[in-house]
């Protein structure tokens, strides 16, 4: 197949486009970055249509995976670059003669500050969310479900893995500068999904391939204990455990309240924590696998490989 994936400089993007060039597809990739590479071009597709581009040749199908996903941003950043780009991108699809079109979404369409378990893809969205991020994903399905061509969207749930930009690295970076708290107060341990990033880009893949429609939720189908996770990843990377007590209801108040300083003062970067981290330890997040099980097949690797190799890969560049 000729597949042309956005975002193709991102995480999830380029480990697409290496995986799909190994399993014999002719890929391209688009993204704002400026890469060194005959098989992509930058562009800024908030602004750029694809179609105005000079690609090598009209796609079978567009993986768009091209997205703001840091978990703190402005509003009118995340709308340009999660619900104006899609747009851009659906109108250049029907441009191109309705190519097979698949949207990187996110299960934190789904989310609210609550524990919620086996989330299904007929769980209902909105009218609330949890961030922007959320709410502009949730608008980006909406574009993609008028796209008259055939179009499928995949909600995975918390990425990682050898490359990772967002999960692992803020709580690394924490842990180093010694501002990792152990946060307390649940009785029972928050459990969560995740998705080793070589299993989404193959489902990805796969769902580029064929016909299937509607909403696919995308994760490991192997619910974990996501402060075991990071307690278990930050020792095997050499570093204490936190040892300072924060109970969980502080901490969200604490975000809270560093958020709303962050926008008041307009102060640059990310603040030091959001609600939408500390929710990732306080709530737990699961997902029923069974759709994607069924017409997908099982993970490849799975959570206990997948954090060896990601482990193996942090290593390498403390």
């Amino acid at each position: 197949m000729k597949i042309l994936v956005t975002g193709a400089s991102g995480f999830v993007g380029g480990t697409v486009m290496d995986r799909g060039a190994a399993a014999g597809h002719q890929m391209f990739g688009v993204a704002r970055r400026r890469l060194d590479r005959s098989d992509y071009l930058s562009a800024d597709l908030s602004r750029t249509r694809l179609d105005a581009l000079d690609l090598p040749w009209r796609p079978d199908a567009i993986i768009h995976a091209a997205a703001l996903a840091a978990p703190y941003g402005s509003p009118a950043a995340y709308e340009a670059a999660n619900v104006e780009a899609t747009r851009l991108v659906v109108a250049a699809a029907e441009k191109f003669g309705r190519p097979r079109l698949v949207y990187v979404s996110s299960s934190s369409v789904l989310y609210d500050e609550h524990d919620q378990f086996d989330l299904t893809e007929e769980s209902p969205v909105g009218p609330d969310f949890v961030n922007e991020y959320a709410r502009t994903k949730a608008a980006g399905e909406d574009v993609i479900r008028g796209y008259p061509g055939s179009w499928v969207i995949a909600r995975p749930r918390a990425v990682f893995g050898p490359g990772d930009t967002v999960l692992f690295p803020r709580i690394i970076a924490a842990a180093q500068a010694g501002r990792l708290p152990l946060l307390t107060g649940r009785a029972t341990p928050a459990v969560g999904d995740v998705i080793y990033v070589d299993n989404l880009a193959d489902y990805l893949l796969a769902l580029a391939g064929n016909d299937l429609g509607g909403v696919y939720h995308l994760t490991n189908a192997e619910p974990v204990q996501m402060h075991r996770l990071l307690l278990e990843v930050l020792a095997r990377l050499g570093f204490d455990s936190p040892t300072r007590a924060v109970p969980l209801r502080r901490a969200l108040l604490a975000a809270t309240a560093i958020e709303r300083a962050w926008r008041l003062f307009r102060l640059r970067g990310e603040p030091p924590i959001t609600r939408y981290g500390v929710g990732v330890l306080a709530h737990s997040k699961t997902f029923d696998p069974t759709k994607m099980l069924r017409d997908l097949g099982a993970p490849a690797v799975s959570v206990s490989e997948g954090i060896d190799r990601f482990v193996a890969w942090q290593r390498e560049r403390l």
